[in-house]
Order: structure tokens, then sequence, then C-alpha cells
């Protein structure tokens, strides 16, 4: 215990705190949306504030789901949600593969011009999208919250430099032993870069399912709009009643909240073997 007690310095007490301190402000928000969820009108405006809702009162969710079609819009962002996801983790996979470990004229140069486009915002090249899809006739569809988010420059970044770090001598080898580069990749290098690939896929789950500029551009049909509209129309339809909105936001943010807590494992090992060099 004394050993123990003479490792303890100032200075990790002080980062320890700090630490405490960084998740305590991190975590207050979801507890205050959540426990908000189940309080009454009068508890929410209190003061002192209730830390916590003196009997759970689960009617905020029933009228949420009344004042908006919250199922519909749920169904909605998942379908958008995981159509774009899997489509952009193909595209991302695929390409990473190419440009780290095939060879072929212009690489480097198409790379690099790539690269270039993470520069543009993605509220620059909203209008070139939104005549796209209109010249397509996916304008007020589904297929108009998937389309435009097939591909992603900065998945593809990051996934090849995964792909880098795996030695060349490995796919060399698998080809002379009459391993196509098709069989290659998802045999060999998608299981090695699984924890990376988990990453990606759920930062692409999360910007699909926050995304609130593009659907409100693309769907005029209230029946196809997202969670993220159903908050917005929540808030023209419903008032001021912020019990309700709290209980909205929670059917809205629990969902990304379970995700994180499931992959959460695979998300730190994707950091961490993303870190190494091969």
């Amino acid at each position: 215990m004394k050993k123990y007690l003479k490792n303890i310095t100032l200075g990790k007490i002080l980062v320890y705190v700090f630490l405490i301190l960084g998740a305590i402000i991190m975590i207050f928000p979801f507890y205050w949306m959540i426990t908000g969820a189940f309080k009454t009108s009068m508890e929410i405006i209190a003061f002192p504030p209730k830390w916590l809702p003196s009997s759970f009162k689960f009617d905020n969710f029933i009228i949420a789901f009344q004042k908006a079609p919250f199922a519909k819009y749920f169904m909605n962002s998942v379908i958008a949600m995981v159509g774009s996801v899997s489509i952009c983790t193909f595209t991302t996979i695929v390409g990473a593969f190419a440009f780290s470990k095939l060879k072929f004229p212009g690489k480097h140069i198409i790379f690099g011009a790539m690269m270039g486009l993470m520069m543009i915002p993605f509220e620059m090249i909203v209008i070139t999208n939104f005549r796209t899809i209109i010249d397509i006739k996916i304008y007020n569809t589904i297929w108009a919250l998937i389309i435009p988010f097939t591909s992603s420059v900065f998945y593809m970044y990051i996934l090849k430099g995964f792909f880098d770090s795996i030695p060349d001598s490995l796919y060399q080898a698998a080809r002379v032993d009459g391993c196509s580069n098709w069989k290659y990749l998802w045999r060999v290098m998608v299981p090695i870069a699984k924890p990376s690939l988990v990453t990606i896929v759920l930062l692409n789950a999360i910007a699909s399912w926050n995304s609130f500029l593009w659907p409100t551009l693309a769907i005029i049909d209230k029946d196809l709009k997202t969670l993220p509209f159903g908050l917005y129309a929540f808030v023209s339809e419903g008032g001021a009643k912020t019990e309700l909105m709290m209980a909205a936001s929670t059917i809205v943010v629990v969902p990304m909240i379970i995700l994180f807590i499931f992959a959460r494992k695979q998300i730190v090992n994707g950091v961490a073997r993303g870190g190494l060099k091969g």
C-alpha cells in the first residue's frame, strides 16, 4: 500500500481530476436529457433544479409519438443509414485497396486530387448534388438520402493508411500462390482491418443519422422525412413543452448511444491499431 502511495504524484492527481471533470461535462447533457424526458413541465423549469423526476412520466414518449410520426421518421432514418453505410463501406474498401496495393498510371495524382476534395465543405456542393438527384429522377425519394453518400474520400483516406501499414510482402506472397486481388482483399485485408472498419462504419452511421440539411432539401414528402427533421417539426407543432422535446431527443439519441456501447471495444482497437506502423 505504501509503495502504491509513493507512485502517486501531484501530476497524476491533476490528470485524473481533469479527466473526471471532462467526463462529467460530457455525460451531463445526456443525463439531463434522459431524466428530463420523464419529468413534468414544472419539474423541468424548477429552481433549484430537480436532478431526478419525482415519478417517471412515460406519457411524455406517448405524446411525442402523437405530436409527430416519429415511428415513421425512425424507419426512414434506419433505411437511409443502412443503405448509405453499406454502399459507402464497400466503395471505401475497394477504393482504399486500389490506392494502397494496386499499381496503375496516375495513381498518386488521382489520389492527390481526391484529397484536395476534402477541403471543399459539403455546403458548397449542395446545389450540385441537388441538381444531380433531379436529373436522375430520385428527388423526393428515399434514394435521394442514400446515393449522394455512397462514397467518402475521408473514410477512404483512413482505411488506405491502415492498408499501407500491412507489409507488401504479404500481398506478393499471396499473389505468388495464385490468390486474386479480389480474394486477397476480402479474405486477408478486410479481416485484418476489421477494427478500423468498425470505426469507419460507426462514424458514417452517426453522420447519416444526424444529417439534417440534406434531408430537408432533398425530401418534401413528410412520409419520407428523417428523425432530425422530426425534432424540427416537433418544435413547430408541439410548442415549447420542453419535457416532450427531451423525450423526442432521447428517441433520436439513444440508438446511437447503444451502438457506441456495443462497438466501443472495436473503436478503441481501431484507433490503437490505426496508429501502428507496419
